[in-house]
């Protein structure tokens, strides 16, 4: 093998690696003293077949194997002899006449670019000064977050008969409903518990049960709505026969031992204790997120050294596409934004290159200091992940069982979080009071670290499930998961995609979608929305 660089600037790597084709057709005589004792054609006793009439037979076909395993194995030890590391999947281009090499008439030749990671001198971690936001749970953070419990098991109790029903209060109604005359499907029910304001129908049809009492029978006129799952229903204006039975008002569960019980608990102290135990979790998680956020300054402050510019532009393009993502889910325009496309783009890769830079120093401590993911650590983050999916959950286990780039997915955020123990063990960690208002601050929101110019509507809450449906909808699918690119082997002919090296998890990408395994929600009544 002989190696010819046609350029070395900065971290841009072009060769040219020329393979004799005397090796070539060497391997190929070895490849086929190999198989001819297992090939089988006709005319031949199994294990007699010459080895001429192998090489006339499957030559051409064995010659395109040694080939692509020669690339391969060339293009490796190259890399290994020159000590460099591609900082994406090297691209490799065949020069010549395929033909001719597989023929055994010519060397094989191929040119090969990439680009190197620099080498990275890690700051003396010992010397790193980071702050810890810490926040005592006292007593009324516990009775604040019982009252917010007792608020979500809420009761109704029936009102006066006289009483008018106001919004947040539930009515139980008969119900039947009819488009031009004719009464549909499932759109029947008798004794249904509405609460008002709840969303649970269609728009327009709660608001016209307001200020009814016991015993009051109303027309609700409504117009479905054009996207609506039922085709025979969507658009239609349709009438419903209403008749008002019971007007019941809110009332938040009493906080008691009983209460305490209903929730599984052994009594009100045991389950103060727990929810102690969760908000001082939860506030650990958030301080965890402030001091990653810190040391990930850290980093990227105390480390300077040049970065592969395809990792950059990978990075910038995730990016952006989340930004417009983002802007497309609030029906906005760059336009209308108070920055132009320019600055913005100027910012966002200002954030590409420090998690770029914040990445390959996190991998590099993590292969200095042997910092590797067990696979009980890995099986615990799957079943973690198969747990978001109830009623699915062996369909997403083969689903990452089944899916390598999958799996390691799962992988690197556990990594991260090994690397970033470490990390902080060594260096000087100090706590500092704060405020609960400051503790729930996003890590970085008053920095550029993310886009921030079109951040994504929250999800509506969920609405309380209604106790009979008077028909239903389909149901709607969540998208399928996007199959990150499979890992390719070093000097495959097309380049790939995926940067070398691991990204910390506080510099966010865009969501990853969910696995395959889909997931639907629970079916609605047809008067619902």
């Amino acid at each position: 093998m002989n190696i010819k660089e046609v350029k070395v600037e900065g971290l841009s790597r072009e060769l040219q690696v020329n393979v004799p084709a005397n090796d070539l057709v060497a391997k190929l005589d070895a490849r086929i003293e190999e198989v001819k004792g297992e090939v089988q054609l006709k005319g031949f006793r199994p294990g007699k077949v010459p080895a001429a009439h192998v090489r006339k037979t499957f030559g051409n076909q064995l010659m395109g194997e040694i080939i692509q395993q020669t690339v391969n194995e060339t293009s490796q030890q190259m890399l290994s002899d020159r000590q460099e590391r591609p900082a994406m999947q090297p691209e490799i281009k065949l020069v010549g006449e395929v033909d001719e090499v597989i023929a055994g008439s010519a060397d094989l030749v191929y040119d090969i670019s990439f680009e190197i990671i620099p080498a990275i001198e890690l700051t003396d971690f010992a010397k790193l000064k980071l702050s810890k936001p810490v926040v005592e749970v006292g007593d009324a953070q516990v009775t604040e977050a019982l009252d917010r419990l007792g608020s979500s098991r809420k009761e109704f109790k029936a009102r006066g008969k006289a009483a008018k029903s106001k919004e947040g209060d539930q009515v139980k109604i008969d119900f039947l409903g009819r488009v031009d005359g004719v009464a549909f499907d499932g759109g029947e029910a008798q004794g249904f518990d509405l609460e008002l304001g709840s969303g649970q129908f269609i728009p327009g049809f709660e608001d016209q049960l307001i200020g009814k009492k016991a015993g009051d029978k109303v027309d609700v006129k409504v117009t479905f709505p054009e996207e609506y799952g039922n085709e025979e229903l969507s658009g239609k204006d349709a009438v419903f026969e209403v008749t008002v039975h019971e007007v019941s008002a809110p009332q938040d569960a009493e906080i008691n031992e009983e209460f305490a019980k209903s929730l599984g608990m052994e009594s009100l102290d045991s389950l103060k204790d727990a929810m102690r135990d969760q908000i001082a979790k939860d506030y650990g998680e958030m301080s965890r997120g402030h001091l990653k956020k810190d040391l990930l300054d850290a980093l990227s402050e105390n480390h300077d050294f040049e970065l592969p510019p395809s990792m950059v532009e990978l990075e910038f393009s995730q990016i952006w596409h989340q930004f417009e993502h983002e802007l497309e889910n609030n029906n906005k325009k760059i336009e209308d934004l108070d920055e132009s496309e320019d600055d913005l783009r100027t910012e966002y890769r200002a954030i590409a290159e420090r998690r770029v830079r914040t990445g390959l120093v996190l991998a590099e401590v993590g292969a200095n200091n042997e910092i590797e993911v067990t696979q009980e650590e890995l099986n615990q983050g799957l079943m973690q992940r198969v747990q978001q999916f109830p009623g699915q959950e062996q369909q997403v286990f083969e689903y990452f069982q089944q899916n390598p780039e999958a799996m390691a997915q799962l992988r690197a955020p556990i990594f991260e979080e090994k690397v970033v123990d470490f990390i902080c063990e060594l260096a000087d960690v100090s706590e500092r009071s704060v405020t609960l208002e400051e503790l729930m601050t996003e890590p970085g929101s008053d920095e550029q670290d993310k886009p921030k110019k079109a951040a994504a509507k929250k999800a509506p809450a969920k609405k309380p499930a209604a106790k009979k449906a008077p028909a239903k909808k389909p149901a709607a699918k969540t998208a399928a998961a996007k199959k990150a690119p499979a890992k390719k082997p070093a000097a495959k002919t097309t380049a790939a995609k995926k940067p070398a090296a691991k990204k910390p998890a506080a510099a966010k990408k865009p969501a990853a979608k969910k696995p395959a395994a889909k997931k639907a929600p629970a079916k609605k009544p047809a008067a619902k929305k």
